[in-house]
């Protein structure tokens, strides 16, 4: 079964994620990709997806916000863009004041339901707005936008134009103390080289146009150390089995790592790989089929404790696990759970 990548767009208000989003379209379009979207506004009514048309396949979802009170409605919506768009992958573009950690965890929970992968969280900064609030250094919006920074695996310093160069590198600076993993582009109207960009995010769906753009403007760019680093790494992040273990996404502070249980489990040695999990593993959750009952059975782990129900699902649900943390090895969860999944 395919699995769909899901590129998550977060920023505060008016930051540029829709002239983002304009463009990420503008290029998949102009490139024979078939995109679809997501767009999450907490008010009744969508402006921006006025901007967007060009009929790409588009779901609305208003009146709340994904991380919270419509997030039950998510797995449905990218359901239905997937049986009737069959998109190559989708974009979410969430609300300015979503709670990041929170769209992640939404997503997540729509893997149950989907072949999803999350490829990337892109976080647009306003660079003039952040600087003001950084130097403030208090509130309410600061604290969102520095969560948005930390939990990002791209991040896009937008309207670099507009501030001085040296108040750009007090941004950058305070940027990478809140996220030293994440490569920074800096812009005006989010537009970017394209082979930065192409680097940076790395999806399977464009790895080989940036071996052509490599080759083609070789003489023309100059790829500094940590976006050849960065190259490189999203290489091996993408050099795995996509079969049983479905799919995860580094970003490398912030790790969602989603896995498919292809068969039923022992529950005791499920539990056994839950109550060892590494302290960076924040939270969990899943559901699977107890070989001892032939019982679906839900599981949650946070705060090191966990609690598992049986439940009666009345919609088609996969048997699968999401763990999201902070610096575990996702390689060694997996070998664990794969020798649970094994026959005895």
């Amino acid at each position: 079964m395919k699995s769909v990548p899901i590129l998550i767009l977060s920023g505060f208000l008016g930051s540029g994620k829709t002239t983002l989003l304009t463009r990420m379209l503008n290029d998949d379009l102009r490139k024979g990709i078939k995109p679809a979207v997501i767009m999450n506004e907490i008010g009744d009514v969508n402006l921006d997806g006025q901007l967007v048309g060009m009929g790409v396949p588009m779901s609305e979802m208003l009146s709340g916000c994904i991380c919270c009170t419509i997030r039950g409605d998510l797995a449905m919506e990218i359901r239905r863009l997937i049986d009737e768009a069959n998109p190559d992958h989708i974009l979410i573009e969430a609300s300015g004041v979503a709670n990041p950690i929170e769209i992640l965890d939404a997503v997540t929970e729509a893997a149950f339901f989907n072949p999803i992968e999350i490829q990337a969280m892109i976080t647009v900064v306003d660079a003039a707005h952040f600087l003001d609030r950084s130097r403030i250094g208090k509130g309410r919006t600061y604290r969102l936008m520095k969560d948005q920074i930390r939990c990002s695996s791209i991040l896009v310093l937008n309207k670099s134009d507009l501030v001085y160069t040296e108040d750009l590198e007090e941004i950058q600076k305070n940027m990478m103390g809140l996220n030293p993993f994440a490569p920074i582009i800096p812009t005006a109207h989010c537009d970017m080289d394209e082979v930065v960009w192409l680097q940076s995010l790395s999806s399977k769906v464009e790895l080989d146009a940036i071996d052509r753009l490599r080759t083609e403007h070789q003489e023309r760019f100059d790829y500094n150390d940590s976006i050849d680093h960065l190259h490189t790494q999203e290489h091996e992040h993408h050099e795995h089995n996509h079969g049983i273990s479905g799919h995860h996404h580094s970003y490398d502070h912030v790790m969602a790592y989603s896995h498919y249980f292809p068969e039923p489990l022992e529950d005791n040695e499920l539990e056994r790989v839950l109550n060892d999990l590494p302290d960076g593993v924040y939270r969990a959750k899943g559901i699977f089929t107890s070989k001892k009952n032939g019982k679906r059975v839900m599981f949650q782990f946070a705060y090191r404790q966990l609690e598992l129900i049986t439940i009666q699902p009345e919609s088609k649900i996969q048997d699968a696990a999401v763990f999201i943390g902070e610096h575990f090895s996702k390689e060694s969860l997996l070998k664990k759970l794969e020798e649970i999944a094994r026959p005895a």
